[in-house]
């Protein structure tokens, strides 16, 4: 392609996106009109974009229609009506899906393939698996003729520049959280790795597929699309990938304590179209010390529960010893289906005998704990279970019982707060919601955490203080040996100015035939406290998400259509003459 002719289209549809507009443009192309448009077209076919244009010129899409008119005043360099110019990006994100859809989706696969969890006693900056995925991002960005900078192993920051001064940050990360293998199986018996992309169908199964490399992944090529076709910016675009996000969250702050914050800052890390309210995080860890068993029968030596206060796991196992563990076995199973059928019948409760141990498990179904009612939480099942026993079948008291007598008498099966009498929603943001998450010991305590995510309503002093007494009171009348940490984080409410989101919510809403409204989330994002921030996608909020979970997977189609709709909003976003 004659460069003169590139940089003669490309800054007349700059001069467009300068020109002063008052009303609401709209890209009226339709997603029926967006489907042909990528059954016309293969990544072989597309050379460039004012290629794809000019072929696009060419069909009946074109000639029937209002695009045809867009398209001809672009490539012959005339200014564009607003209209026209959102045509032109809606069209350069469906131009980026065609062309580069196998890449990015062999790019996914190379970086769930790199399992960056958090690891006991290493510091994630010196984990060599973050150096990994650090080297391999480094690769693509340098690939794609972008600027790569690695803060300290912490962030890393891959830059698109523009012409002013302002800064979009766009947030995705490159830490998810672990996993239990042996419980990624689907029903049908197919067992999967985590750490390695299964297609099956139309979805993409492992780790961070949805929860946030594919993020990475979709922001980088829509970088290079904007690069390498040469569109010029009225701002900067800094792609910031987090290393924290889903532990200490301390990597961002480390970032902007040595680099400018971004003016307006977007999170692919949530919900669409654009979530404005997030709730703020918060943990009641209960800390119960080891005991030496008292009483007579089996003693409970163990339980699993999630492995991150952010993750409900798909199921919970206790194992226990008994003298007689067949019989012990079979008592559990029968008060266990009993426990079942009576608390909804939506889980599953088994005994087995383990060589001298009984392993009994609780199966209900997987979730992020910001979504309590996606899942069905097994934690909190097995330890109201295990409470429910005393008295019927023989299990000797020791920091485990303790631990189950707190949850269902503080807790329970409720994950509003009810129990403990703390519930309470905002119009907007929702409910309160509480879930029993994490389980851990070593060899001092018995660790259980309490995940709460919060609306706005009460302060986070004014709650954490209810629950501090009323757990102090239970604690007082029960006689059971525990300490209590609390931790609770503001919610985040944004007020919608400003051209910018109004744009982000056409970009989304249009693309995904959504209402065209602000949506709140239950997550807290690494823009929680960040001026102008707000989460643009990447899961619809229709559909069950599935980060955190066993099982995680993407759609190719959904995917594809994120790395569409995040082109569009890079080119639309950096050509806005004001945000």
């Amino acid at each position: 392609m004659d460069f003169s002719l590139k940089h003669l289209a490309v800054t007349t549809l700059m001069l467009a996106s300068l020109s002063s507009f008052t009303t609401a443009a709209h890209a009226n192309i339709t997603p029926e009109q967006s489907a042909t448009i990528l059954k016309t077209f293969s990544d072989a076919s597309a050379t460039d974009f004012r290629q794809f244009l000019t072929s696009l010129a060419k069909t009946d899409l074109a000639k029937t229609d209002d695009l045809g008119a867009a398209i001809s005043a672009f490539l012959d360099n005339k200014a564009l009506s607003a209209d026209q110019q959102n045509e032109i990006h809606r069209l350069l994100g469906l131009y980026a899906r065609v062309k580069y859809g196998k890449a990015a989706t062999e790019t996914l696969r190379e970086l769930v393939a790199i399992p960056t969890f958090r690891v006991d006693g290493v510091d994630q900056h010196a984990n060599p698996e973050f150096i990994r995925i650090a080297d391999k991002i480094k690769s693509l960005a340098q690939a794609f003729n972008l600027n790569f900078r690695n803060i300290d192993n912490r962030v890393y920051e891959i830059s698109l520049e523009g012409t002013g001064d302002e800064v979009v940050g766009i947030h995705a990360h490159a830490d998810v959280v672990p996993v239990t293998p042996e419980n990624w199986v689907l029903e049908d018996g197919t067992r999967l790795d985590p750490f390695k992309v299964t297609l099956i169908g139309d979805r993409m199964y492992g780790r961070g597929t949805e929860d946030d490399k594919n993020g990475i992944v979709v922001a980088l090529y829509a970088m290079k699309v904007i690069k390498e076709e040469k569109l010029p910016l009225a701002r900067n675009f800094k792609l910031l990938v987090d290393t924290t996000e889903e532990t200490s969250g301390d990597a961002i702050p480390y970032y902007f304590e040595h680099n400018p914050t971004p003016n307006y800052n977007l999170a692919l890390d949530g919900g669409y179209p654009v979530v404005i309210a997030e709730k703020g995080y918060g943990t009641v860890m209960a800390n119960f010390p080891k005991r030496k068993a008292d009483g007579k029968g089996a003693e409970i030596v163990s339980m699993t529960g999630g492995l991150a206060t952010n993750q409900i796991p798909s199921a919970s196992v206790a194992t226990l010893l008994s003298d007689k563990p067949a019989e012990l076995a079979a008592s559990l199973q029968k008060a266990g289906s009993d426990f079942a059928k009576r608390n909804g019948g939506n889980f599953s409760v088994t005994a087995k005998v383990d060589g001298k141990d009984v392993k009994l498990t609780v199966t209900g179904v997987s979730a992020h704990s910001s979504e309590p009612e996606s899942g069905v939480n097994p934690v909190s099942r097995m330890l109201v279970f295990i409470n429910s026993l005393d008295g019927k079948v023989a299990i000797k008291h020791n920091h485990i019982t303790d631990a189950a007598r707190y949850a269902a008498d503080n807790w329970g099966l409720d994950y509003l707060g009810g129990k403990l009498g703390v519930g309470f929603s905002d119009a907007f943001m929702g409910p309160l919601t509480t879930s029993l998450t994490f389980v851990g010991m070593d060899e001092k305590t018995f660790k259980l955490a309490v995940n709460l995510r919060v609306p706005k309503g009460k302060s986070p002093e004014a709650l954490k203080a209810e629950i501090a007494d009323k757990i102090g009171a239970w604690s007082k009348k029960s006689h059971v040996a525990a300490t209590f940490d609390y931790s609770i984080a503001e919610p985040m409410y944004r007020n919608p100015e400003g051209e910018w989101v109004k744009a982000l919510l056409a970009v989304a809403s249009e693309n995904l035939g959504m209402k065209h409204e602000y949506g709140t989330s239950a997550g807290a994002t690494s823009v929680h406290e960040l001026p102008n921030g707000v989460q643009f996608g990447l899961a619809r909020p229709e559909v069950k998400y599935t980060g955190h979970t066993d099982n995680e997977f993407k759609t190719v189609d959904q995917f594809l259509l994120d790395l569409q709709i995040v082109t569009e909003m890079m080119g639309r976003i950096g050509q806005l003459p004001k945000l």
